[in-house]
């Protein structure tokens, strides 16, 4: 049997400052060892997210320019992205991604940028400094150490009902000072690793696979997908 998924890229032609694109890459390549056709466009300025559509939703991040764009565009899909998530919808979100799912995040001149509000996080601004380095982590539900890169100048405060992507060996993570970094919610994974995250973490890229699988087709034996074996690649 040959699976489909289907994979909206938010704001892709905007959001690419980093190279996180390349996490869609990584999904392709696992997904094809999965005997997974995976399927990807983007959905960009004025145009609608139909969470029925897709199996699998990245956001990526960028600078503050196009992310002051990307925040009001994406009032118009608030409804239709909470939806998406509420309904166990898998969604990787990158930096400023991950920002604008939360509440707010204070940009670099000071200015309050309004987010969905999808997860309850909010994002304060450091002054005149930035986190940058690299990164490990432990995600503490699988016993998996993340291994990654950080630059960011936000610092984000989970809210209720998120719980951190994975409490920091060594870096900063979301605020340098509670160790966790990135968040959990439902099916929404969130990080501030840049490289992109998916390359060096394979198993995280296989969970969210077989997240989407599972979730469209019910009834499947995807025993063979599970029994994949990623070796690590940092």
């Amino acid at each position: 049997m040959q699976y489909q998924l289907h994979l909206a890229h938010l704001y892709g032609d905007l959001l690419n400052t980093y190279g996180d694109i390349g996490n869609i890459l990584v999904l392709k390549y696992y997904a094809q060892q999965m005997g997974v056709k995976l399927t990807d466009e983007v959905v960009s300025l004025d145009q609608p997210f139909d969470p029925k559509k897709y199996d699998i939703a990245f956001f990526g991040g960028g600078q503050d320019f196009e992310q002051v764009i990307v925040s009001k565009d994406i009032q118009s899909k608030k409804d239709d992205l909470i939806t998406y998530i509420e309904d166990g919808g898998p969604m990787l979100a990158i930096c400023g991604g991950y920002q604008l799912l939360g509440s707010y995040y204070i940009g670099a001149h000071g200015e309050k940028i309004k987010g969905i509000h999808a997860l309850d996080h909010r994002t304060e601004s450091q002054d005149n400094h930035r986190f940058i380095g690299d990164i490990v982590i432990k995600n503490e539900e699988t016993g998996q150490e993340y291994h990654g890169f950080e630059n960011h100048n936000g610092i984000t405060y989970l809210g209720h009902g998120e719980r951190p992507l994975g409490k920091v060996i060594s870096g900063n993570g979301n605020n340098g000072s509670d160790r966790t970094e990135g968040a959990i919610y439902k099916n929404v994974y969130c990080s501030y690793f840049h490289g992109p995250i998916l390359a060096r973490n394979g198993e995280l890229a296989k969970r969210i696979l077989l997240t989407a699988l599972k979730r469209k087709y019910l009834q499947a034996d995807l025993s063979a997908q599970e029994a994949l074996v990623i070796k690590p690649t940092y």
